[in-house]
């Protein structure tokens, strides 16, 4: 399993619900030159081979760019590479899958720009009960769900929404998507053998990327 849409770049493998092994790394544009060795180093410390596996997850966004990329592409090539089936998990989903506490609701909430998260709504359990989407957050944004009872806002978007949301009902936990999590939907998609397009399939971004205009001068 392998996370890769935000600043956090993560790997694990797991044995139904156990997870075997694990990394995780925080530190920003790391992805490409870490993911690599990370599996490597799981399989061997797990005591498998990628032709053990039974499958390949893959975080399938929202979140950056560039991250996503570098994970969807490492997926796939191991995937072509061992012959395994991929599997796509929404990165909301890894997110309140993570929330600690029991809440009404959670929020999953990846950061973006300026006062704007991406963001979806899930029940305590983390099933999802809104469609993904961008959201300029104020004071009075989910006011719906902390009148009707707890509500988890959760994610490095969360952070954004906590000086600005005082309602009791609100509470925060800022994380990062993490591989470990992608268990519970990885096996359920196995098991009803919800497999990707490997050649085809592309992360969902939500937005186009944009591209910045480099101020340095070039020959």
């Amino acid at each position: 399993m392998m996370e890769t849409s935000t600043e956090c770049c993560s790997a694990a493998v797991s044995d139904g619900p156990v997870i075997l092994a694990q990394r995780i790394n925080e530190t920003p544009k790391m992805h490409a030159s870490q993911l690599a060795p990370y599996l490597q180093e799981i399989l061997q410390e797990a005591g498998l081979r990628a032709a053990d596996l039974d499958a390949v997850a893959v975080s399938a966004g929202p979140g950056s760019y560039t991250g996503l990329r570098v994970g969807v592409s490492t997926a796939k090539g191991f995937c072509f590479g061992c012959g395994k089936p991929l599997i796509g998990v929404d990165t909301l989903r890894i997110l309140a899958l993570q929330a600690e506490g029991s809440f009404d609701r959670i929020v999953a909430m990846l950061d973006a720009r300026r006062m704007e998260v991406y963001a979806a709504v899930f029940d305590g359990n983390g099933h999802r009960l809104s469609e993904t989407e961008a959201v300029i957050l104020d004071e009075n944004s989910y006011q719906d769900l902390l009148e009707a009872g707890t509500v988890l806002f959760i994610g490095p978007g969360a952070e954004k929404f906590r000086p600005v949301c005082t309602h009791s009902n609100a509470s925060f936990q800022t994380c990062y998507p993490r591989a470990s999590a992608m268990v519970t939907p990885a096996r359920e998609a196995l098991q009803k053998k919800e497999f990707e397009d490997i050649a085809y399939f592309e992360p969902f971004y939500l937005k186009d990327f944009v591209a910045g205009v480099s101020k340095k001068a070039v020959l």
